[in-house]
């Protein structure tokens, strides 16, 4: 398990992050990669969408153009603080909670879209969080979860699994079948240097 795959350290981690996220975030996860991403999903305006590790608001910004409102969860405060400064903490468009992704505070069958980027390599736990998506799902509602995609240099290989979730399409395949997804498809996306960074999983609850 990886420093930053612990809760703890993770919001120790984006308390000082969180500062210049905004700064940083767009030479990683781009808004061209964030329009590739959501051009993946099926979206109707009154659907109903969790951001799950919505971070300073990034995607959530992306999912509105599709939406007309989204219910946001993150675990740290400090990324949250810097959403409520562009959202608002308490009227909608985005209902903010402060939560973990492995128990989500959300009935059984909620959910039409559950949306996930940048989140999923800090989950000590990422099958029991996958779980709950299923579960916050209706049946038949759409996930996409962008996650870091596993390097090719050994070297690298060693580095990254120090510090946090580094996953294959293989690695992928088993943690979504574990969790109770079925058909389940990968795509790869990054920024120009480095078009492969991330990988991003699609596919739909069980009806």
């Amino acid at each position: 398990m990886g420093v930053l795959e612990n809760k703890a350290r993770a919001r120790l981690f984006y308390k000082y992050l969180s500062r210049v996220y905004d700064w940083v975030n767009p030479f990683i996860w781009t808004e061209d990669m964030r329009t590739e991403a959501l051009s993946l999903l099926d979206f109707e305006e009154d659907m109903t969408v969790l951001d799950l590790g919505c971070g300073t608001g990034f995607a959530t910004e992306g999912l509105l153009e599709h939406v007309d409102e989204v219910y946001a969860l993150d675990q740290s405060e400090h990324q949250l603080d810097q959403a409520y400064e562009k959202f608002g903490k308490r009227a909608p468009p985005v209902h903010f909670h402060r939560g973990d992704a492995e128990r989500l505070p959300f009935a059984t069958d909620t959910f039409d879209v559950v949306w996930s980027s940048g989140s999923i390599e800090y989950w000590p736990n990422p099958i029991l969080a996958l779980r709950e998506i299923r579960r916050v799902l209706k049946p038949g509602g759409q996930f996409l979860v962008v996650g870091p995609n596993y390097p090719d240099n050994p070297i690298t290989q060693r580095l990254a699994d120090a510090i946090m979730l580094f996953y294959d399409e293989y690695e992928a395949d088993r943690m979504f079948k574990a969790a109770g997804f079925e058909d389940v498809k990968h795509a790869f996306m990054g920024p120009s240097y480095n078009p492969d960074v991330a990988i991003t999983t699609i596919g739909r609850a069980p009806e």
